[in-house]
């Protein structure tokens, strides 16, 4: 077996072996070269010791040196080459409290998660797989080097990453280290936010989100979503459905584009559905303002898993508005996008659609078709240069208080009321017509709105 190795990297192992020690790729981009998938970071382990790495590159970044890690720079690029080592007691779950570096390439092999991520390469010794990597990869496994519950001891954030790549890949789990998972999902509680949050996001984004389902049945999920496994168990009993909660918020998840805010959106859209759940004389099950509430629960999760606050945000706007049905013409979509807003408009769109995939069949056709409607109009609108929100519109604050309305709040309900006759009717964006309309309509129409607040 051959892997094409990029130039800087060839450069970076060369200069390693000119001086004697060994320098071989290691871990993921060598699963990834073999799996034909473009490798995300070129890592190098070698027998040299951090210092000696330090003395052969001019530029070096002490990147996690107590670890064995320096970093090499080589352009723009940077390479990350970590010393052989023998991992002391993972004492917080996480990172070992110690490290002794080792001559055996074979030892820091045998520390790594998942047999598929423990092969080693160079272009003179060939493939290294010591714990058969390659046969997972046509076994099409994920298996844990060793026993997989030290391994998940070791560090517990392997039990999302287990899942992750299942999600990846779309390769199951191998019996010991699935059942490991299962066993030891609690010491996840030992893991920061941060970190749960960046393996979410890849599984989310991933081909198989629905690998979300595999979390919850192994009792992951509960650690650090919980309002997923209540969903899980909650029943939809209603004309417009077919799968319960969880199930429909799975499919919804797998039937949108790869966006995260979409797919959060999507994961959470449903969320507040247990607790807002009432069953009607007929067995009818009904989530009146599951949206709003649902809203303020995906805002309070999305807190908790340290999102940022753009992400929560939108995620939280396009939950209120997830069941909204704007009218399907051109005056409705464009009051739709107003009040959604621009940029986020087009995502909401895809929320709607994957949504609709998910219900009863003549719902998901109905709604599919409203959501075919809307897009084709807003597309138009777009092409056209429809205005959309306060920044489209033709006039802005100081033109109003040039043409005599009172400073301070009528401005703001001047622009709005504007606004809201050209979402109406386009053609009445221009500076003249809505000076006038200012001009004429400010006191009676102004103030009536001001007396009805």
């Amino acid at each position: 077996m051959r892997i094409d190795i990029p130039a800087n990297v060839n450069t970076v192992l060369s200069t390693i072996r000119a001086a004697g020690f060994e320098a071989y790729i290691v871990g993921g981009c060598v699963r990834d070269a073999i799996l034909g998938r473009a490798a995300q970071d070129w890592d190098i382990t070698t027998s040299a010791k951090p210092q000696q790495v330090k003395a052969l590159f001019r530029r070096t970044v002490d990147t996690g040196i107590r670890h064995g890690t320096v970093t090499v720079l080589i352009g723009n690029d940077h390479y990350e080459v970590t010393t052989y080592r023998i991992d002391g007691d993972y004492k917080d779950g996480r990172h070992p409290e110690q490290v002794s570096f080792t001559d055996r390439l074979s030892e820091d092999l045998r520390r790594r998660d998942f047999t598929i991520n423990a092969m080693a390469y160079s272009e003179e010794t060939g493939l290294i797989d010591l714990f058969d990597g390659m046969g997972d990869l046509r076994r099409r496994k994920i298996r844990a080097v060793g026993n997989a519950e030290e391994r998940f001891g070791e560090d517990a954030l392997r039990l999302m990453r287990a899942l992750r790549f299942c999600a990846q890949l779309d390769y199951t789990m191998e019996e010991s280290t699935r059942e490991a998972v299962r066993k030891m999902s609690g010491n996840l509680r030992r893991i920061s936010a941060e970190r749960i949050r960046s393996e979410l996001d890849k599984l989310l984004l991933s081909p198989h989100p629905e690998q979300l389902e595999t979390a919850y049945a192994l009792g992951v999920t509960k650690h650090f979503l919980p309002e997923l496994d209540a969903c899980m168990i909650c029943p939809q009993n209603n004309r417009r459905q077919q799968y319960n909660v969880g199930e429909h918020t799975l499919r919804a998840v797998c039937g949108a584009p790869a966006d995260l805010i979409v797919r959060l959106a999507l994961l959470l859209h449903d969320i507040a559905k247990p607790v807002c759940r009432v069953t009607d004389a007929d067995g009818q099950d009904h989530f009146e303002g599951h949206e709003k509430k649902g809203a303020a629960m995906a805002e309070a999760i999305l807190e908790r898993l340290k999102y940022d606050n753009r992400t929560k945000k939108s995620v939280v706007r396009l939950i209120c508005s997830h069941s909204m049905e704007p009218e399907a013409t051109p005056q409705g979509v464009r009051k739709a996008a107003a009040g959604i807003g621009k940029e986020l408009f087009r995502r909401w769109l895809d929320v709607r659609q994957a949504d609709a995939l998910a219900l009863a069949p003549s719902e998901a056709e109905r709604v599919t078709h409203l959501v075919r409607q809307w897009r084709i109009m807003y597309e138009e609108m777009l092409e056209r240069g429809d205005c959309l929100d306060l920044s489209g519109l033709a006039v802005g604050g100081a033109d109003l208080i040039e043409a005599g309305i009172p400073r301070g709040e009528k401005i703001g309900m001047a622009l709005e009321m504007l606004l809201e006759d050209v979402l109406e009717n386009p053609e009445h964006n221009n500076r003249t017509y809505l000076l006038d309309a200012a001009q004429r309509g400010w006191q009676q129409g102004f103030e009536r709105a001001e007396n009805r607040r």
